[in-house]
């Protein structure tokens, strides 16, 4: 019964220890500064919302303005703020739903009309998280040029 009690202290405390080494950073505070210091680097005029989200409308666009359930047709090239690029569409872009894409997208993209274009900083509470996804590291800010094409309801 004593090595039954010792097997089963080490495993809760084994579990509990490696939850804790895995558990999600918040990237917020370091996120905000990234992207400011983008933004005043590279003289944007860039909005933020309550989200944590910046963006800057080059051209606001003229068409129909996309709801966070719309499909939506997009040309996009997407960085880092070093400048290195991790993604991007041809000119005629790729189409989905703004519920299936990253939370700063489907916020963002709404801030534009059809035919309209800019950028947008996104934290990475927004995009991929403290984990990350791929070739985007945990905490990365994301930055998108963004034109969105068409709203196709």
């Amino acid at each position: 019964m004593k090595h039954f009690i010792i097997i089963i202290t080490l495993v809760l405390f084994t579990s509990c220890a490696s939850d804790e080494g895995n558990a999600p950073k918040d990237f917020r505070a370091e996120n905000d500064k990234e992207i400011q210091d983008y933004i005043t680097a590279n003289n944007l005029n860039a909005q933020s919302s309550n989200s944590g989200l910046y963006y800057v409308i080059d051209e606001l666009g003229t068409g129909v303005q996309p709801s966070f359930t719309s499909d939506v047709t997009v040309a996009y090239k997407g960085y880092f703020t070093s400048g290195n690029v991790f993604d991007e569409s041809d000119a005629e872009g790729i189409s989905f739903n703004l519920q299936q894409v990253i939370a700063g997208w489907t916020e963002g993209i709404t801030y534009f009309k059809e035919g309209g274009s800019g950028i947008l900083l996104i934290p990475s509470h927004l995009g991929y998280g403290s984990f990350g996804r791929g070739s985007i590291p945990g905490g990365a800010v994301l930055v998108f040029d963004i034109d969105l094409i068409s709203v196709n309801q």
